[in-house]
């Protein structure tokens, strides 16, 4: 992490960006607005590499910051690393993005459930025994990341009460026969894109020295 002086923190009021017809504006029509907006400047005194800091510029769609607004956005700009890895976490490990879900309704409850053993995890980290890969530091019982709990999660289980009961044995059902078409269509909901500025098109420019044409 950066070791930050918070008196380096200086700030710009009313500057605004320089914005085009990309991204999220791709669609608009006209002249771009003006968002006013507060610029950061943060003075880095130390880089745990050793190499030689260079000043970080931050923009807040915000005015009028005060110098405790200033120190509670750069300090807020260095935990997006924690927010990124959380949402890998969800995403590759935990499967949240795995299931072809057909509703809206059904993908808040998958959400929930995510967030749900996320929880496990972290509340599961001082039952947990480090269980490394031979390539990671090892780590206290309090440093734990919720991906390594889930390797030990296994031998956790067993201690703790369950308070469902135990599961009925079943077979799967027949499904839909071999040649019959479906008959509940799943719903398709239109992805909204925004669309794509024509290219203006380019004038051909005629050569002030043109090539003198043969005679003979």
């Amino acid at each position: 992490m950066l070791q930050v002086l918070a008196s380096a923190a200086l700030t710009e009021d009313r500057l605004h960006p320089r914005l085009t017809h990309r991204s999220s504006w791709a669609a608009a029509d006209g002249t771009l607005p003006v968002v006013d907006g507060t610029v950061i400047r943060l003075d880095i005194s130390h880089l745990p590499s050793g190499a030689t800091p260079k000043p970080v510029w931050l923009w807040w769609s915000g005015t009028d910051a005060t110098a405790a607004d200033a120190d509670r956005l750069w300090q807020a700009y260095l935990r997006r690393f924690d927010i990124e890895h959380t949402f890998r976490l969800f995403k590759q490990t935990l499967g949240w993005t795995s299931p072809k879900i057909r509703t809206p309704e059904a993908a808040d409850r998958w959400t929930w459930l995510i967030l749900a053993a996320y929880t496990q995890l972290r509340l599961a980290r001082p039952l947990a025994a480090d269980r490394r890969r031979p390539w990671e530091q090892p780590r206290s019982p309090d440093r734990l990341t919720p991906a390594r709990v889930r390797r030990d999660f296994r031998h956790i289980r067993p201690q703790t009460a369950c308070p469902a009961g135990a599961p009925k044995p079943t077979r799967p059902g027949p499904g839909r026969p071999a040649g019959r078409k479906n008959t509940r269509p799943a719903p398709r909901h239109d992805v909204h894109t925004p669309k794509k500025t024509q290219p203006a098109e380019r004038q051909k420019k005629r050569s002030t020295t043109p090539k003198p044409r043969r005679t003979g």
